[in-house]
């Protein structure tokens, strides 16, 4: 009778090392560990690839705007509206709120040339509405700055929102409140290609 506590101890210590060198399902259990990680970093590689992409739109948006706008020879607010939808159009898909802005501005001839606008408009999606008032002061690169020339101004902008992260959600990991919305603009100038000036009829 005396032998069977110490027969116990002695099985309980035979089991304890067969539980412990036993490596059956640790590479499951390894890989439950690890799997969230690796999920967490595709998420995030193919978030940043997105981005870059609409980042390249938002660019090329811009410009086509631009182009558009300073072949015509005169010009409407129902033509700029048509024309900045085909460039949201071209942002598809996206999540974020794109604005487009094309803005007419002429360097006056004084001694001191100074950039005026001379119209401008701005589309949400929803609103076209006047950007800039008219005869106010525009800020643009010194090159520019020619005495009686006329440019074009086109402006894209978008704050880009995450697909990882739901409308009004914190996203994983509350990532998307830290790192997210991207703000995203491009700005071009162009001058007019049919006349000198480009009038805006109803603007």
């Amino acid at each position: 009778m005396g032998d069977e506590p110490n027969k116990n101890k002695v099985g309980r210590k035979k089991l304890w090392r067969r539980f412990l060198s036993d490596n059956r399902g640790a590479a499951a259990l390894e890989f439950a560990f690890v799997v969230p990680f690796l999920l967490l970093i595709y998420l995030l590689a193919m978030e940043f690839s997105l981005a870059i992409e609409v980042n390249k739109k938002v660019s090329r948006v811009a410009s086509q705007i631009a182009d558009l706008v300073t072949q015509q020879p005169s010009i409407s607010t129902g033509d700029l509206q048509s024309i900045m939808r085909i460039g949201e159009s071209s942002l598809q898909p996206f999540r974020g709120d794109p604005t487009m802005t094309v803005t007419a501005i002429e360097v006056t001839k004084d001694s001191t040339p100074q950039a005026r606008v001379v119209w401008s408009r701005m589309w949400d999606g929803n609103l076209m509405q006047q950007a800039v008032t008219p005869g106010s002061r525009a800020e643009i690169p010194d090159a520019l700055m020619v005495p009686g020339a006329f440019l074009i101004r086109s402006e894209t902008n978008l704050q880009y929102k995450p697909v990882i992260a739901p409308e009004g959600g914190s996203g994983i990991l509350g990532i998307s409140d830290n790192m997210f919305p991207i703000d995203m603009s491009e700005l071009y100038y162009m001058q007019p290609r049919m006349t000198h000036w480009i009038e805006c009829k109803d603007c």
